[in-house]
């Protein structure tokens, strides 16, 4: 098991990479600022550069920030609940049923009315939760538990599709094709207060669900045989993975892989404890998509790429190497 020092060592070193993304992020952009610039945006608050770097870049910065720690702790977290190395927060359909409900009131008309969308995203991810719990109450194996996922998240995608194919509107078409693309472009402060609850939430969740997790990698019977309530640490470390995942796709949409690639990142260096793995698998992820975020503002396209589908890009082959690697070791 990995020590609390080494722990606390990566984390602080994972904060100050952190706090460079986070300047880098606010201060590069599309539009180039002189040194003139940046002085009168540090030195006038109300001045148009002020504008571009605090109401406009910052706020983004910190929420591809929360988004991604919120994936990243719902990876850490079903990867250990799973002992999956291949678990994300799509996995168990948590992030397409988000989806649906969000996809759902953007076809409705409801996207007009201030936080309607989070919320419609939320409940998605509640419902989901409601049902993995109810499921895990009966299911004792982690493979049940994930065939309940996959079902629920081909379910939960071909109703989007569904929502999707009959929208009369070409303009709610298009609304919902960009949010399931996923992107934190132009959002502001409020989306940054919209997501940063459900992630504390989760976080203590998580935390709590931590001893239990931290067992279940030494097997099912010494779990069971360790007098710790694992029925109750389940729920916990489900209820977790729903509130960080919901929070993520009801700010930014579907954004894939990051959830995967965080806690990959940081295993080795907390030798594989998945209790100790939850902190840094949330800072590495904040720190994969606040990178992500700003190359893909500064990629020189004619469009923005969506975010998205720029950590796809990356993503995909990274989870073919890791679904090799695992293979390897099952045959081993």
């Amino acid at each position: 098991m990995s020590g609390a020092p080494d722990v606390r060592r990566l984390m602080a070193g994972l904060a100050l990479a952190i706090a460079g993304a986070l300047v880098a992020a606010v201060l590069l952009g599309e539009t180039a600022f002189s040194a003139g610039q940046y002085s009168e945006a540090l030195t006038r608050p109300g001045s148009a550069e002020a504008v571009v770097l605090w109401q406009i870049r910052a706020p983004r910065a910190v929420c591809a920030l929360m988004v991604g720690m919120a994936l990243g702790l719902a990876g850490a977290v079903l990867q250990g609940l799973l002992r999956n190395p291949l678990a994300d927060p799509g996995v168990l359909g948590v992030s397409a049923t988000a989806a649906l409900g969000a996809a759902l009131a953007i076809v409705l008309g409801a996207a007009a009315v201030p936080g309607a969308v989070e919320v419609a995203a939320l409940t998605g991810a509640g419902l989901a939760a409601a049902l993995l719990i109810t499921v895990a109450a009966r299911l004792a194996s982690p493979e049940g538990l994930i065939l309940f996922g996959v079902a629920l998240s081909a379910l939960a995608g071909a109703l989007t599709a569904l929502i999707f194919n009959l929208s009369p509107s070409p303009i709610a078409m298009a609304e919902v094709m960009s949010w399931l693309l996923g992107s934190v472009q132009n959002r502001s402060w409020i989306d940054v207060g919209w997501v940063t609850p459900p992630v504390l939430i989760a976080a203590a969740c998580a935390m709590a669900a931590g001893p239990g997790l931290r067992l279940l990698a030494l097997g099912e019977e010494m779990a069971a045989t360790s007098g710790l309530a694992m029925g109750r640490m389940r729920i916990l470390a489900l209820i977790a993975a729903a509130f960080a995942a919901g929070a993520a796709v009801a700010v930014a949409g579907v954004i894939g892989f990051v959830g995967l690639a965080a806690p990959h990142l940081v295993r080795g260096a907390v030798r594989g404890d998945p209790a100790a793995l939850l902190g840094p698998s949330a800072l590495a992820g904040g720190l994969i998509l606040v990178l992500a975020d700003l190359l893909a503002r500064l990629i020189p396209t004619d469009q923005e790429l969506k975010l998205g589908v720029f950590t796809a890009l990356i993503g995909a082959p990274l989870f073919a190497l890791i679904a090799w690697r695992a293979a390897r070791e099952w045959r081993s």
